[in-house]
């Protein structure tokens, strides 16, 4: 069997699933285990991804509201690997090529391959991904142990919870502030906080800083949407004093790699924070987690 997936979190649940192996094709932002960037890249963005916030955003408006996609797939690639699974999303056309995208290309090319479309909006979607994935390549079994693990650190997480609930909120984008929606808000109820901001499973809105501030945060996490901890850090030095002025508690994130990417490490992303609401903060600042830069 040949595999392709078109998506970070999908890379990432084929390889806990045993199935590195088998991976023929990746996106162009699959980071994840580190061997994968040995695979053929089949897509690539439309837009300049090292802008500063503010830039990005912009861009990604302007090839919305010219009705183009942001990212762009190789027919021509994809033909030539003639994978049997495609693994893709539904969830979020900013976050990887579009699934109208896969499925045109695929009827172009004319291949027999079978197309996975993963659209997480909740937690537990998460974990029946993991399944979706597995089932679709004959490895339902080890599809069962993933997940029976995935649950189990979550139940450890909760176990060790703080007895008072802090208020969190997440920045999910710094410029213009998003705050972070879809899976984020369980994953803070998983790690033992009271989620603020959209509901669990609502898409991610824009806010202001009042608007947070009006949320009466105990503490923020800060992982905006595709940067890892050094640019989270570098963004957030341009907006500290606004950052300080949400809560007496800071923590920044490697979203990109954890919180916002809805594969197996969301759980380990869910395990920092727990740690750091119960005040084990020295345990969480390493490649994952930073505190905010100093005044």
């Amino acid at each position: 069997m040949k595999i392709v997936s078109l998506l970070p979190a999908a890379t990432e649940i084929v390889c806990a699933l045993g199935l590195r192996d088998r991976l023929v094709g990746r996106s162009h932002e699959c980071d994840f285990p580190e061997d994968v960037a040995g695979l053929p890249p089949l897509t690539r963005a439309r837009v300049d991804s090292s802008l500063p916030s503010g830039a990005l955003d912009a861009a990604v408006r302007a090839l919305y509201a010219q009705k183009l996609p942001i990212y762009e797939l190789d027919e021509s690639r994809l033909a030539s690997l003639a994978p049997d699974v495609v693994v893709t999303q539904e969830a979020c056309e900013v976050c990887a090529v579009s699934y109208e995208q896969v499925v045109t290309s695929l009827r172009r090319v004319s291949t027999s391959s079978r197309i996975v479309s993963l659209q997480p909006t909740r937690l537990v979607h998460v974990l029946e991904d993991v399944m979706r994935v597995a089932e679709a390549c004959g490895v339902a079994e080890r599809g069962e142990l993933v997940v029976a693990d995935l649950r189990r650190r979550l139940d450890c997480a909760a176990a060790q919870a703080p007895a008072s609930r802090p208020r969190v909120a997440v920045i999910e984008w710094l410029d213009p502030p998003m705050l972070a929606g879809h899976w984020v808000p369980e994953s803070i109820e998983a790690a033992g906080g009271g989620a603020l901001g959209p509901k669990a499973g609502a898409p991610s809105p824009y806010a202001t800083w009042d608007d947070v501030r009006r949320l009466a945060p105990d503490a923020v996490v800060v992982a905006p949407c595709g940067f890892d901890l050094p640019r989270t850090v570098r963004e957030a030095e341009a907006v500290a004093s606004e950052l300080r002025r949400l809560a007496p508690r800071l923590l920044l994130m490697d979203g990109n790699a954890y919180l916002n990417r809805p594969g197996p490490r969301i759980v380990e992303a869910i395990e920092t924070m727990a740690a750091w609401l119960r005040g084990d903060a020295d345990s969480v600042l390493d490649d994952r987690a930073s505190r905010i830069p100093a005044r």
